[in-house]
């Protein structure tokens, strides 16, 4: 074998260690930023099974698959190139942008807590009323209005996803984003498939006529999926209410760190530090939950704020621009 020819293969296997290395870059990073948008991830998966409630039990899976394909078209196709373009020429906003996302989250957050300790207190949006003459077209409103509150959610995650990307190449951010907005639609559609039909699997299974110990015990679990997934539904439900509002507190907090004066980050440190010397042998785990618990403070704070400003400013304000369209 020549000597040009063993060098040409070095340079090859050269090339491909790189390649390689830059995939697990992108991999590495992409699992980094799916993480931090967890919080946004988990109310996705707890609001979405709302949206299939009254209809029949063989139109479920067609509609979790018309919502999450347009949740991936709003994510790949509009609020990828959006959030390339703003990195590239107008990075300074995506602090901005995030921040206004994670006081979003937090609005939500504290609405829900909002509704769950006073109920007759809490401002309700007005829900989509089926108008439409045949179950088709109801269909076609509800994945309409899903794909709507989709692109509210995939904006916060990709907003987040683009954040914790380190600045570099474009072509690598595209790749990130990509494959997060990729994995995350599959993940949290796929998961809310099986919640859907976890009932239904549920009385399968308690219907099974066997007479075996074996029946018994299928029978018993069937029972107890159709039992436990309302309990299940709620307590997903709670979990994303506190996620959001701890999600939205962080977004906020670090960009107060950011553009706000020094004291506000060396307050949170001190207090993570204090608490970690307390515990040294669970540092780890007592750091992040102090800094949890400041966020989610945070969170509640801005969303108690936010609250009245919207519901006698923001709202307001946005029907009179809605009537005045209609009246032009």
């Amino acid at each position: 074998m020549s000597v040009g020819l063993l060098g040409l293969l070095d340079d090859i296997a050269a090339i491909a260690k790189v390649a390689a290395a830059s995939l697990d870059d992108v991999a590495g990073q992409a699992a980094k930023a799916g993480a931090k948008a967890a919080g946004v991830v988990i109310d996705d998966a707890a609001v979405t099974p709302n949206y299939v409630i009254g209809f029949a039990a063989k139109r479920e899976l067609p509609i979790v698959g018309k919502i999450a394909v347009g949740s991936l078209r709003n994510k790949l196709l509009i609020l990828l190139p959006v959030a390339l373009l703003l990195g590239y020429f107008l990075p300074t906003a995506v602090t901005p942008l995030l921040m206004l996302g994670g006081a979003f989250l937090c609005y939500e957050g504290a609405e829900k807590v909002l509704e769950a300790v006073m109920p007759h207190h809490a401002h309700h949006e007005a829900q989509l009323q089926p108008t439409a003459a045949d179950a088709g077209s109801v269909e076609d409103e509800k994945v309409a209005s899903a794909i709507k509150t989709d692109f509210i959610l995939s904006a916060e995650i990709m907003a987040i996803t683009l954040a914790a990307i380190p600045a570099g190449n474009i072509w690598t951010q595209a790749l990130v984003l990509a494959l997060v907005g990729f994995g995350i639609t599959v993940g949290v559609y796929g998961v809310v498939a099986l919640i859907v039909k976890a009932d239904d699997a549920g009385v399968a299974l308690a219907r099974y006529d066997g007479t075996s110990f074996i029946g018994a015990g299928i029978r018993s679990l069937g029972r107890a999926l159709v039992r436990g997934m309302p309990v299940f539904l709620a307590v997903l439900s709670a979990i994303g209410t506190a996620a959001m509002i701890w999600v939205g507190g962080g977004i906020i907090l670090h960009g107060i760190e950011k553009y706000g004066p020094p004291m506000v980050g060396r307050m949170v440190h001190a207090a993570t530090e204090a608490a970690a010397h307390a515990l040294p042998f669970v540092a780890g785990i007592v750091e992040w939950s102090v800094e949890a618990a400041i966020s989610g403070i945070v969170g509640l704070l801005v969303g108690a704020v936010a609250i009245p400003a919207v519901q006698y400013g923001v709202s307001p304000a946005w029907k009179r621009l809605k009537g005045l369209r209609q009246q032009a």
